[in-house]
């Protein structure tokens, strides 16, 4: 999303270089078969728990190694847009605020040209007026998709997905020092909301991020 605040520490770092490691290895292994394989990444996690900061410096990492990336940020993929949400959000009841509110067929058609070297047209909130624009990306010499978001990794066609484990309960600092969202009580309603959602998808994992911001495999846990 345009102008969003990443908060980005050593932490986020070296838990971006453990999944690198796991990646590159994934990776070469999909390319014995297949040696144009178009790797795709998935990274889960509560608001304020570090998604983007985590895919930002996973894709720095790959940059590093001579792979070229490109994060896609689901938050850009609302069917209802920023100004609206709140009000549509209240009409619909908290059971309306969920893995739904997401445009998951216009998420699978990008992912798909990413996979077929095309060029797209995907969305992107400007954060600032709060609004949705177009942003034109050709996937051509893209080698590798990074996906975040609340809901990210029940993205069909991912390779590698992470889930982060801490809850909103525990990013409160975060949240408020990115100030995406005013923070009253219908906000911390969304929130638990969202954390019942989050939650159920974590069976899906493949890594996890722990509190301590350590990687473990899922299965391990």
């Amino acid at each position: 999303m345009l102008g969003d605040v990443l908060l980005i520490n050593d932490l986020h770092k070296s838990a971006a270089e453990s999944i690198m490691h796991r990646v590159l290895a994934a990776k070469k292994e999909k390319e014995k078969e297949d040696p144009d394989y178009k790797y795709v990444v998935a990274i889960s996690g509560e608001s304020g728990a570090g998604k983007s900061e985590l895919s930002h410096s996973l894709a720095l990492l790959l940059k590093a190694q001579g792979i070229r990336v490109k994060v896609l940020h689901t938050d850009n993929y609302y069917l209802v847009p920023p100004l609206l949400r709140r009000e549509w959000r209240i009409a619909n009841g908290l059971e309306s605020v969920g893995i739904n509110e997401y445009d998951w067929r216009l998420v699978n058609r990008n992912i798909r040209d990413f996979k077929e070297d095309r060029e797209t047209i995907m969305p992107c909130i400007d954060i600032i007026p709060d609004q949705i624009d177009r942003l034109i990306t050709n996937f051509n010499k893209i080698h590798l998709l990074v996906i975040d978001g609340l809901y990210a990794i029940n993205t069909q066609e991912v390779d590698l997905r992470v889930f982060i484990e801490l809850t909103y309960h525990e990013t409160k600092m975060s949240q408020l020092m990115r100030g995406k969202e005013p923070a009253d009580e219908y906000r911390m309603q969304i929130l638990e909301r969202e954390h019942i959602n989050v939650q159920s998808l974590k069976p899906l994992a493949d890594l996890l991020v722990n509190r301590n911001y350590e990687v473990v495999d899922a299965k391990s846990q």
